[in-house]
């Protein structure tokens, strides 16, 4: 089964060459996502809750056009820029999902002016 790319309508243009998503083999893999707001001129939270809680925003919206939602996440993974971000970082997580929840790395890393990215991989529902 061939990869297919995709970008989505209303998600922050991507920063280089790659796509927002690509379907293969029963999954929806995502880029990893800031915390741009494309509805608000791209404008980024100063906080390391309000920014996850637009990672995720950004994240539906591309889930969505293959129609699933956070509930078909299998798997995230989370970059923190201070990993002293971790507990305002999950409790704003966790408004996202619901059990089961999916399985998470959360690693620290060097970001480019955010303190959250965040990628996911969703399963599609078997028919």
């Amino acid at each position: 089964m061939p990869k297919t790319g995709f970008h989505a309508e209303g998600a922050p243009n991507p920063a280089g060459p790659y796509s927002h998503g690509v379907v293969a083999n029963g999954f929806l893999y995502t880029a990893g996502f800031g915390p741009q707001d494309a509805a608000n001129d791209h404008a980024i939270a100063d906080n390391a809750g309000d920014q996850t809680r637009q990672v995720l925003r950004n994240i539906q919206t591309v889930l969505a056009v293959h129609g699933l939602t956070m509930d078909d996440v299998v798997k995230a993974t989370v970059h923190l820029q201070d990993l002293a971000d971790f507990a305002e970082f999950n409790e704003a997580y966790q408004e996202f999902f619901t059990a089961p929840y999916p399985v998470r790395t959360t690693v620290g890393s060097q970001l480019a002016n955010i303190l959250v990215e965040i990628d996911v991989v969703a399963a599609f529902p078997q028919a």
